[in-house]
């Protein structure tokens, strides 16, 4: 399928005082990093009193380490919205029941049992604790948790989980969403990437995260700008005067976006924040 044409939009964007954008597919690159040229840009919107908020279902913990140098007064959202706060002050959170813990962990473990190859993360706000032990798992859980612990039995540890998380090494939509959807019918059960599921409070999501930072911040949508690429980014897009959906994001978010983007393969979030700032791109 062809991507769609980057669109045009106001630029310099007047009155702007928010920036938040989706990591993984949208401000990373194909190799998951952040793109140098953004440091610069960072320095001009403090300058200038504008924050700026990466909203991810990464933990808090692995954030913190990727903005380590920006981090003063900098809000994070984290675990799709979860989770959010701001110099070590929590802003929002939302503690899952260990009922409705302990019954996606026997779901998880049905789905093993039946060779559906998945793991599941459960994230605290400080630590993810996995039962699954093999390289494979634990190497790509700890890309995105990068405090996390082994554990023989994860019933024992679901006092203070923010969000559960299933990982898929084969399509998630195809058999672990739809079973997590009965598994979990009351709750928020998203499919965050292709290959990851996540279950959260009813009502919890980036959408209601962006809400709280901006109540925070004391700023409106339309002093907000917003980049997402797929379907955990979804109920951010209408709290923003600039929402932008990456063009190669999926398509419902393209769809209830005002603005598209370049790629995040084309440093598509790194371009158009310049513009909005009237600023030129900066060297790499």
């Amino acid at each position: 399928m062809d991507m769609p044409n980057p669109t045009p939009f106001p630029a310099p964007a007047q009155d702007l005082r928010l920036v938040i954008t989706d990591m993984d597919g949208t401000l990373l690159d194909r190799d998951g990093n952040i793109p140098s040229q953004l440091w610069p840009l960072l320095e001009t919107m403090r300058d200038r009193g504008i924050a700026f908020v990466p909203a991810s279902g990464r933990q808090c913990t692995t954030l913190s380490t990727m903005f380590h140098s920006h981090l003063q007064g900098m809000p994070i959202i984290a675990e799709n919205g979860t989770y959010v706060v701001r110099d070590g002050v929590d802003i929002s959170s939302s503690i899952i029941s260990p009922s409705l813990a302990h019954e996606v962990i026997t779901g998880v473990r049905q789905l093993r049992d039946e060779s559906r190859d998945v793991g599941l993360v459960a994230a605290t706000k400080s630590i993810a604790y996995l039962e699954r032990g093999d390289e494979p798992f634990v190497s790509h859980v700890a890309t995105y948790y990068h405090s996390h612990k082994v554990v023989k039995d994860l019933t024992e540890y679901t006092d203070d989980v923010i969000k559960l998380s299933i990982y898929d090494f084969g399509e998630a939509s195809d058999v672990t969403y739809p079973t997590m959807r009965r598994v979990a019918p009351e709750h928020q059960v998203i499919l965050a990437t292709p290959n990851w599921v996540d279950i959260m409070n009813p009502g919890v999501n980036k959408g209601s995260a962006v809400e709280a930072v901006q109540r925070d911040l004391g700023a409106t949508a339309d002093q907000t700008a917003i980049f997402g690429d797929f379907l955990n980014d979804l109920e951010m897009m209408p709290l923003a005067k600039w929402s932008f959906a990456m063009a190669n994001g999926h398509p419902d978010i393209v769809k209830a976006s005002k603005y598209i983007a370049p790629p995040n393969t084309e440093r598509g979030v790194i371009t158009v924040l310049a513009a909005l700032l009237g600023v030129n791109v900066p060297a790499t």
